[in-house]
């Protein structure tokens, strides 16, 4: 742990010290060095947005509320939708090209159509992040189903489990892992998708308009400011997502 600690810690300070090396090389106002971006983040936590005059709590909790639910809507779909595609070969063969079409067009391309076109400046944004979200969760979720090892099924049923008790009682224990990863990386990607259509509806409220805002004024400090509350807050979800798969694993006994 000790180790880890020392590792992360000359890491991060090890990055602050190429940025500032690189700001004094550029030497232009678009990048800051770290000492304007830290009193930057003082003053945003402080006295608000400077483009916009309103506390960076709105724009922190917009975001994470657009995020949070577009992680929900997509688990709920993705989750009972990879199991079952995993578990039917029939359905397997059906929906893989569906989900072949459909997944390596980029989320931010459905940003205009969500945003100005079907679910507008709130649900548009949401869409995007689901969208996001939506199919790494999937394929990992259908993956991991289809790694189970069929003997454990084949038993399950020999001791009188019902196609329910299967599907909650072996299947869905067993596919927890690749879930968690379809998570964890579902959320990296949930965080671009979010601030990209916040950049694209300019309009409400939202950490990637506060990006937008401000760089229109020329205030790198606060950009980059902003940049680094993004960091955290993707940190903080992939962090809590780590603890929920200990936690989860621990409990039905996969730790």
């Amino acid at each position: 742990m000790l180790r880890l600690i020392v590792i992360t810690t000359v890491s991060l300070v090890a990055l602050i010290y190429i940025w500032w090396i690189i700001s004094i090389v550029v030497d232009h106002a678009s990048v800051p060095s770290p000492p304007k971006v830290w009193d930057a983040l003082i003053y945003l936590m402080e006295r608000g947005d400077p483009a916009s005059g309103r506390p960076m709590s709105v724009h922190i909790f917009a975001s994470l509320e657009k995020f949070i639910i577009g992680f929900l809507v997509a688990f709920a779909v993705a989750v009972p939708a990879g199991l079952l595609i995993g578990y039917s070969k029939l359905l397997h063969d059906f929906t893989k090209p569906i989900i072949e079409v459909l997944r390596p067009i980029a989320p931010i391309a459905w940003a205009p159509i969500f945003i100005f076109g079907i679910g507008g400046f709130v649900w548009g944004p949401i869409l995007v992040v689901f969208v996001g979200i939506v199919f790494p969760l999937l394929t990992n979720t259908i993956f991991g189903v289809q790694k189970i090892d069929k003997n454990l099924i084949d038993a399950a049923r020999t001791l009188g489990a019902k196609k329910l008790q299967v599907f909650y009682k072996v299947m869905f224990p067993c596919t927890i892992p690749y879930i968690m990863s379809g998570v964890k990386i579902g959320l990296g990607i949930g965080w671009m998708c979010i601030i990209a259509a916040e950049l694209i509806s300019l309009s409400g409220n939202g950490l990637g308009l506060f990006l937008s805002n401000n760089a229109d004024y020329g205030n790198w400090q606060f950009v980059f400011a902003g940049l680094i509350l993004i960091s955290i807050l993707g940190m903080l979800t992939t962090g809590l997502a780590e603890r929920a798969h200990r936690a989860i694993a621990k409990r039905t006994g996969l730790e």
